[in-house]
């Protein structure tokens, strides 16, 4: 456990933890002692435990992802963290229930007075890490930064198993109800009616009684010999086609892909006692976003969204930052323009205000592909005018593709930074600029080049935007926890749902207008954490409904 006040060490059974956690924060609670922090090598290993014994954790150091961060990071290039050879930290630690024997892998520090760091005789020593971490802060080019976002990621560590150990409130006969809407009744086997039935008039329509149309080969195959001129089965491809069996097969696919990813069988094996308990990855995207272990929390469809129902009594609060990304890039590049254009209002429709585009719908086309390198067809064409308009917002994300383009390392707001490119790119560059290469080698050479550029221009966005919803996130939980201190986390207003810039808040009917304001509040404190006084907005819309299919 780390703090204000200095350090101490122990290593402690996993079944001693939840008590001497207890005793320290509620000692905090009640003005005791100083708010700890407690510092572990996976938050995900350790914090599971201590939510089952009924104990809460405010604030903690999560080495293994703050480690992640400060080993890639161009603000801690050249610290002793950053150029050490690869070790147990470069890897993801095993999620141990509870330690074998004579395992003593996880070490809790908690806050007495400052020692020597002593060499621990383990696979990860977490209280050398600890130091290096620090010392790799303290001698990076802005340690200010660099600590928010570890403390951020941190915090979403926290928040990610909060959010496993409550559960999003799912009522499985709902999504029953929806599923049959949509497909017919449950078969006992083989595909549910409505499926069967599409499936037999994309075989008439296609002459191919033995159609299988859940083979995208044996679709193929059947399209062309039909005349249809299709090059793939993929659905946007084939929107553009004319032909009787379109509207069925697109309509196959969809409730195909419902009945696989969120279907009978995903129902039985995620919803228990009323709950979805997705596994929550915090960091498991390179650019800072979370991804999930199964579940496809991240993908919940707006078919079954009408499943997720608020008990009786309580209110589901669902927050949906608006058009994050692009308001972020306007903090990062300091736009001042594009910040005017995003004041009191739909940034899209000030964009149009501003005289850059048309209509609402050029300005989004604009902006995406700016943000993700689109440099041809409607996107292409606009770029010119939004260029002009907002030269800070273009210039920033050039220049991170041309970094990109180059081989080198782009960073978000706060520290994070992306990888670099693999082998196969470098030998690419390479042999184009051997001195017997190709026509062929340059063209490899300079597609790939782009291709990273394209990924390092939207890194630099959305790396900074996953970081604004950390920040969001922190301090959404903060508040919440303030409105009922010193109660369970599933008795008062919790955290139940996270996707990317979206937030659901489980709670007690009568304090729903409260979570509102903090929602609203948490953006604002998000916001300036990042960009400081530069006035750019983020507004969010906060809906209080029984169902979260109510909300959009």
């Amino acid at each position: 456990m780390g703090g204000d006040q200095g350090e101490r060490t122990a290593v402690l059974p996993l079944a001693e933890l939840p008590a001497l956690v207890a005793a320290e924060e509620g000692a905090a609670e009640e003005g005791a002692a100083e708010r700890p922090r407690w510092v572990w090598d996976d938050t995900r290993a350790w914090y599971p435990a201590l939510l089952r014994a009924g104990v809460r954790v405010e604030r903690c150091v999560d080495l293994r992802l703050c480690h992640a961060i400060l080993r890639n990071s161009t603000l801690t290039a050249g610290t002793a963290l950053a150029t050490a050879a690869p070790g147990p930290w470069d890897t993801a630690l095993d999620l141990l229930e509870e330690p074998a024997a004579g395992h003593t892998a996880h070490t809790a520090l908690f806050e007495l007075d400052q020692p020597e760091p002593p060499a621990l005789d383990d696979r990860r020593d977490s209280r050398s890490e600890l130091f290096a971490q620090e010392a790799a802060v303290a001698a990076s080019t802005d340690p200010r930064r660099l600590r928010l976002l570890l403390a951020a990621e941190s915090a979403g560590a926290l928040i990610g198993v909060e959010l496993q150990h409550a559960g999003l409130p799912y009522s499985a006969d709902r999504h029953d109800d929806l599923l049959t809407e949509l497909l017919g009744p449950r078969p006992t086997f083989g595909r549910p009616p409505v499926l069967e039935e599409l499936a037999r008039d994309v075989r008439a329509r296609l002459d191919s009684p033995d159609l299988n149309p859940d083979s995208p080969p044996d679709v193929l195959k059947a399209l062309q010999r039909a005349g249809v001129m299709a090059t793939s089965t993929r659905s946007w491809e084939l929107r553009k086609l004319e032909h009787p069996v379109i509207e069925p097969l697109l309509r196959y696919k969809k409730l195909s892909r419902l009945l696989t990813a969120n279907g009978w069988t995903w129902l039985d094996a995620w919803v228990h006692d009323g709950r979805f308990r997705p596994d929550y990855v915090p960091g498991g995207v390179v650019t800072g976003r979370w991804a999930t272990r199964g579940g496809g929390a991240l993908q919940l469809p707006r078919q079954v969204r009408g499943a997720v129902v608020a008990d009786p009594g309580w209110k589901l609060v669902v927050a949906d930052a608006a058009q994050l990304e692009p308001r972020v890039l306007t903090g990062l590049s300091g736009d001042q323009a594009m910040a005017a254009a995003g004041r009191g209002k739909d940034l899209y429709e000030g964009i149009v205000a501003s005289g850059a585009v048309d209509e609402r719908a050029h300005a989004k086309v604009a902006m995406l592909g700016a943000m993700y390198g689109a440099t041809t067809g409607e996107s292409g064409r606009l770029m010119p005018r939004l260029t002009r308009a907002f030269p800070r917002a273009i210039r920033l994300v050039e220049d991170a593709a041309r970094a990109g383009e180059r081989g080198e390392k782009v960073t978000s707001r706060l520290g994070r930074s992306s990888p670099l490119p693999g082998p196969a790119w470098d030998a690419a560059q390479s042999a184009a600029s051997a001195s017997d290469s190709t026509a062929a080698d340059e063209r490899r050479a300079r597609s790939q080049a782009r291709d990273w550029g394209r990924f390092t221009r939207n890194f630099v966005v959305q790396a900074s935007a996953a970081e604004w919803a950390l920040c969001w996130m922190a301090e959404l939980r903060n508040r919440l926890t303030a409105l009922a201190p010193g109660t369970a986390l599933t008795e008062s207003p919790h955290l139940v749902y996270f996707l990317h810039d979206e937030v659901i808040v489980h709670t007690p009917a009568d304090r729903a207008d409260e979570v509102a304001a903090a929602v609203h509040a948490s953006a604002a404190q998000a916001g300036r954490l990042l960009f400081g006084a530069f006035p750019v907005e983020f507004p969010v819309t906060a809906a209080i409904v029984d169902s979260y299919g109510e909300a959009k």
